[in-house]
């Protein structure tokens, strides 16, 4: 994959989780990972036990949100310091298998974060719901307006070096996370990159976000907030 072998950690926050976590990890390619981190934030089912009898190590969050259960992640991570750092869902939407391909751009020295693009690749029919589509393509056609820089996808599934994550600053701790990053990355002038990834329904049901009515419109409202709240801010 590479000349050198870099040390990759995997960040997988998780909330009642217990059904799809397993899958997840399973599918992962360890031969090409150093430690698989799963963040509890606060699950009420068995999420906690299959991580730790899957060999993950596991930390808690109990501060509820997406970006809380990542910044968690990546205080536990300072005193690592992988090279790369990789975000995948809990849900086994995504196809854990396809890490490599993730990461693949970053050892080659081409880029500085990789973001898997989920309407570049392949979605099976309904996981990509009506109302995300609306909003990726809205949030992202703002990007490009207010940003100079054109993104496909606001995916969870995605890489970064663990040097340039440091340096983004990342502080959102809800449904703002995966559009701040992309956001500081343009500002702070990274090399970026898209590669296509597969998606699939969610597992065990909708969405937490996407398939309610209540998530879907707190979602919506944040990213937007988020997009607009760094277009005015120097770089």
């Amino acid at each position: 994959m590479a000349n050198f072998l870099p040390r990759i950690a995997v960040l997988i926050p998780a909330l009642n989780e217990e059904a799809t976590l397993p899958t997840v990890l399973a599918d992962l390619p360890t031969e090409v990972i150093d430690e698989v981190v799963v963040i509890d934030n606060g699950s009420s089912d068995h999420t906690v036990q299959v991580a730790h009898a899957s060999g993950a190590t596991v930390l808690s969050e109990p501060r509820r949100g997406y970006g809380s259960a990542c910044l968690a992640g990546i205080e536990y991570l300072r005193a690592k310091r992988p090279d790369i750092v990789v975000f995948l869902d809990a849900d086994y939407s995504d196809h854990p298998d396809e890490l490599p391909t993730i990461v693949r751009p970053i050892v080659a020295g081409e880029c500085d974060l990789v973001i898997g693009s989920r309407t570049k690749g392949k979605a099976e029919p309904g996981a990509l719901l009506l109302q995300a589509r609306f909003g990726n393509a809205l949030a992202t056609l703002l990007i490009r307006l207010l940003y100079g820089f054109s993104y496909s996808d606001l995916g969870p599934f995605r890489a970064i070096r663990f040097s340039s994550l440091l340096e983004l600053g990342m502080i959102d701790r809800t449904y703002g996370w995966t559009v701040e990053m992309q956001i500081k990355a343009i500002r702070q002038k990274l090399r970026i990159a898209e590669v296509p990834v597969r998606y699939r329904k969610r597992a065990g049901g909708e969405s937490k976000v996407s398939g309610t009515i209540k998530g879907t419109v707190l979602a919506g409202c944040k990213i937007l907030w988020t997009v607009f709240r760094y277009a005015w801010k120097p770089a």
